[in-house]
């Protein structure tokens, strides 16, 4: 398949990584194992979360990508439904950070093995409905239309996406895993990032409607 690199690819880098940055659900879930049954088991997890997002990406992006190329019409609703999901994530992580590390808490299985665990992830990442919007709403935002190949730009930005993500989130794993005690008795940390990157997640939001608009 032809590689496609879109002019605005740093943007794209500079807003993925802002969006990953920002403790949601898989990094929570990550902390959690982390918590219970340290480094390993957290970055197995990541692993395996990001692959099975990395599959949802390709999924979306074979099926969007002729759709998107042909209709300026589909490119711009895209691109208001992407701000508007953004600000949705945004509020979102405001508003149920309390809930989600009371999560951390509650981990209490039999501890898994690599394998296992890299399954599990793969499962959490793949059946997760909120990737399909979210790729779908995202991605196209940062394609060149005057380029052609949308469907290979789209793969392109789906990867570096789940690289991003994958380093990432295995970085909180082994965070997490050092200082297991340290974040198990003191979750408003993470509670405090998270509204900050929920606010930054709204400002993304808004600019990417604003700038439709152009």
């Amino acid at each position: 398949m032809t590689i496609i690199i879109p002019s605005n690819i740093w943007e794209y880098v500079i807003a993925s990584t802002l969006i990953i940055l920002v403790p949601g659900p898989s990094v929570l879930f990550t902390v959690a194992r982390a918590i219970a049954w340290g480094r390993a088991i957290a970055v197995a997890t990541v692993i395996g979360n990001g692959l099975g997002m990395y599959l949802i990406s390709i999924a979306v992006a074979l099926g969007l990508g002729p759709i998107l190329q042909h209709s300026a019409l589909a490119y711009h609703a895209v691109q208001w439904f992407g701000g508007a999901y953004l600000i949705y994530l945004g509020y979102s992580a405001i508003k149920e950070s309390a809930a989600h590390a009371e999560d951390m808490r509650s981990v209490d299985e039999a501890k898994p093995s690599l394998v296992t665990t890299v399954r599990q992830g793969f499962i959490v990442g793949v059946l997760n409905p909120k990737s399909v919007v979210f790729f779908a709403a995202i991605l196209p935002q940062f394609t060149d239309r005057s380029k052609g190949h949308l469907s290979a730009q789209l793969i392109l930005l789906g990867t570096i996406f789940a690289v991003i993500a994958i380093i990432s989130d295995s970085l909180w794993g082994i965070l997490a895993g050092t200082f297991r005690e340290w974040l198990s008795t003191d979750v408003k940390r993470l509670i405090r990032m998270r509204v900050t990157g929920g606010g930054i997640m709204i400002a993304l939001g808004l600019f990417t409607i604003l700038n439709s608009f152009r």
